[in-house]
Parts: C-alpha cells; structure tokens; sequence
C-alpha cells in the first residue's frame, strides 16, 4: 500500500470515517463500518446521485436529434430472493470466480489475482514467485452468500443474499410498469446492499464481501438503445466530475470485445487512478432484451411491452449504468486528501491536513465555535448550530482547544465553513467565517450567517 494510502486509512479510523469491522474481536475481512463522519459522506454520495438521477433530473435529453422525455422512478427491493431468481439470471450456475491456493503459505486467491497478490511468506514477491510457492489447480468457486429461509435447513429452504441489486429491479418491470404509469423510455433506480463471497478482500474498501450499488435500469426500444447507451456513458462520467473527481484522475473504458458478458452490446468502465491503480467505479452496459426475457421465460410471466403509439409489442432493451457506494466514496476520500503548509498564530508554516471535500458531499457543513467559554458566548455559539441544522445542514459545535487546533480538527473532517463568536460579536454582532482550502477570514452579521452559508455551499 502506498503511502498516500496508508496516510489516508490512518486518518479515517483517527476522524471516525470507516472502522474495521468487529474490530474488538480481530476484525473480519472483507467488512468495513462507517463511522460518525463516513455515514454523513456516504449518505451525502447517495442522496446526491438520488437527486441528480431520479428527484432533481429535467427529464428532457436529446435522442437522435428529436427532444425526448424520459422518467426514473425508485425502488426497494428485498435483500432475499426467491432462489429462483437467481437461476434465472444465471448466478447459480454461473456466477463463479477460478480461485487457487498455495499449499505452503495457505494463500488463496482468485486465479487473475494472483501476479499482483504479495506471497505472505516474502511480500516482496507475488504469489506463486517464491520458490517454496505450490499452487493448487484453479477450481470454481461460486460467489453467493448461502442461507436458509424457515426453521429447516434443508435443499428446500436454501435461499442466497443478493450478489446485486439489478436482479429486483427486473422481476418488478411489469409492477412498475403498471402501478407508476409510466411508459417507454423510462428508468427505475435503486441504492442497496449486496453480498459477494470474494475469495481475497483487498484494497481497502474497494474491494468488499458487503458492499452498496447505485443503479439503475433504463429500459428502451431495442432501436433506440445505442443512442441512450451513448447518453448514460457520458452522464454518468459527468456526474463524478461534477462533485470534484479531476480529470486527469477520470476515465472512460471501453470494454473490448473479449471483456464483453455474452448478452450485451456495449459496456464502458467509469475508471479512477487510485494510489493502488486504476480501477472501476462504475459500469455503464447495454444489457439488450437478455434480463427480461431470462425472467419471462423462467417465471412464464409476460414481460413484455405495448407501445399504443406504434401499436407494436416487443421485449424492451435496458442499459444500465451501475455505480458502487464504497468505491465512490473511496475515490473522493483519495481526491479530497490534501496536505499543505499554513502559517500558524505566530507566523511559523505548520503541517496541514485538509479533506478537500466538494461541499455537497462534505459531512459537516460548517462548525461553530465561541473563541471563549464566557460572557455568552458558547449560547450565542449553539443558537447559531441550531438556526444551520434547522436550515437542514450537519453542523458542529466545539468549544475545547485553542481555536488554531479546532479549525485543524474540521480541515481534517473535510468541513467547509468554520464560525466563531468572537469579542467583536458582542461589539457589532458580527462573526467570523473562515473558508476550509483558503484560511481566508471575514466578517458576516450575525443574522446572516444561514444565508451566507447558503450562497456559499452553492458555488
């Protein structure tokens, strides 16, 4: 692990962003738990690609020249399926990983894995380099989380945890068709949780047995479905950027013919260079007609679609551009960790943190502080936390510590807009802002200081 890396996993367990899980009792690989900060940042992540994807979009885009109107809807499915689902879709009999293991230092890894996984006998060489190394044969092995459903555990009650989201969102198509009023084009969206038994957890938080997917299935004419292919590829690289991921860090992929699951048509990779290498955030697939003609043919439902406009009834495409919650907020935990230098009281260049959050995404919107314990100001300090979080902002109070290490201590939480009630409050009524990446200082009236927030926090 770099060291760029390392210095950020220290200060999220030091900031109380992500925490090892059952960390008490050693811990278990491949599980993470978000802290106090780290909720705040991955709920910030999900409301944002809610709003920008399904509340707050325009619904108007341009397909082939000609406006065109579309809808996305939500939905939440169950975490447990009917096992058949799973056939269906081809998880059961498919969806397996080759895993090997070494026989000496009791490796185990995934089979494309194992040239860029450290042997834990000498890490400075790759598994299988090492001449005591004796790996096994890779053999299948199957990726879903096996359970029970009912008081027997027996092949009649076997039942699996979701490995995705997307499989809910297709056997639901005709519910929403016909429940929502909605028609062709059209999406329906959906945050969850889903469980994958990878062989070897790695990269952190990037690569997780429990994990959390954005997505959503865009379901459209057979006709008309490279055109909206060629849109969401493009939104969704744009999303990323917009909430402060740089360019030169971003990039699009596309999948080469090789790389390509049998049903689709296209797929491109939303990538980010990582201290650990560029990796996927996201992929953005035209899936044809395959889901819903896998489940119409497995449950004997009707799948199908009627266009009154065109008097046809067809199986509809879907693209897909399916995102992962841990992996985006690990990219902009990497994009905002910044260090600096800025002189201190005394005009000395002191070592400085900063999460250089975009302010959307920040965890804590602004902290406030009373400069001293006296003359009222830590009451006129927590009157104006209360007016910021009934404006709907996280907001922080914090009256310990010279004001020099408080302001330090939100740098480092990735707060944008620090308060403080000074002496001059109680002259004029003013207080002091102070920008987060700039240490720029100015006065605002105290009764301004939601406004002032406000404007800024849009910029």
């Amino acid at each position: 692990m770099s060291d760029l890396m390392e210095n950020l996993v220290s200060l999220c367990k030091r900031r109380g962003f992500i925490f090892q899980a059952s960390e008490i009792y050693g811990g278990l690989n491949g599980f993470w738990d978000y802290g106090p900060l780290g909720v705040e940042l991955k709920r910030n992540v999900k409301e944002a690609w809610w709003y920008d994807m399904v509340t707050g979009h325009d619904e108007l885009t341009t397909v082939s020249g000609a406006p065109c109107p579309y809808t996305i809807v939500g939905l939440d499915s169950a975490l447990i399926q009917n096992p058949k689902v799973w056939e269906a879709s081809g998880h059961i009999g498919g969806f397996n990983d080759p895993m090997v293991d070494c026989k000496t230092c009791k490796l185990r890894a995934r089979e494309d894995h194992v040239q860029e996984t450290a042997c834990p006998r000498k890490p400075s060489k790759m598994a299988g380099e090492h001449t005591d190394c004796e790996l096994t044969s890779p053999r299948l092995f199957n990726l879903m989380f096996k359970t029970y459903v009912g008081a027997l555990e027996d092949a009649s009650s076997v039942a699996y945890l979701r490995p995705e989201t997307a499989q809910g969102i297709f056997t639901n198509f005709k519910n929403v068709l016909d429940t929502a009023r909605v028609k062709l084009p059209f999406g329906i969206a959906q945050v969850g949780k889903a469980f994958r038994n990878e062989i070897n957890p790695r990269n952190y938080t990037f690569r997780s047995r429990e994990f959390e997917q954005m997505e959503i299935e865009f379901f459209c004419p057979p006709d008309s479905a490279e055109q909206w292919y060629g849109y969401w590829r493009e939104r969704r690289l744009q999303w990323y950027s917009s909430l402060g991921l740089k360019s030169d860090r971003l990039q699009l992929r596309d999948h080469h013919s090789d790389e390509l699951a049998h049903y689709a048509r296209g797929c491109a990779d939303v990538e980010y260079r990582f201290p650990f290498g560029v990796s996927e955030l996201e992929g953005i697939a035209n899936r044809t007609d395959f889901d819903l003609k896998q489940h119409a043919e497995h449950s004997g439902k009707d799948l199908t679609y009627f266009d009154e406009a065109t008097r046809e009834r067809f199986t509809p495409f879907v693209i897909e551009p399916s995102a992962g919650v841990d992996r985006s907020v690990l990219a902009f935990l990497c994009e905002a960790f910044t260090e600096d230098e800025i002189p201190d009281e005394k005009g000395k260049l002191q070592k400085r943190t900063i999460m250089k959050f975009h302010p959307r995404l920040a965890p804590i919107k602004a902290a406030v502080f009373p400069l001293v314990k006296r003359d009222g100001m830590p009451e006129l300090a927590m009157d104006i936390q209360r007016d910021i979080k009934r404006a709907g902002w996280m907001a922080f109070y914090d009256e310990k510590g010279a004001i020099g290490r408080r302001y330090r201590r939100q740098d480092e939480a990735g707060t944008p807009f620090c308060v403080t009630i000074d002496s001059q409050t109680l002259d004029d009524g003013t207080v002091t802002f102070r920008d987060r990446d700039s240490c720029e200082q100015w006065r605002v009236p105290r009764e301004n200081c939601v406004s002032e927030l406000s404007e800024r926090l849009s910029l």
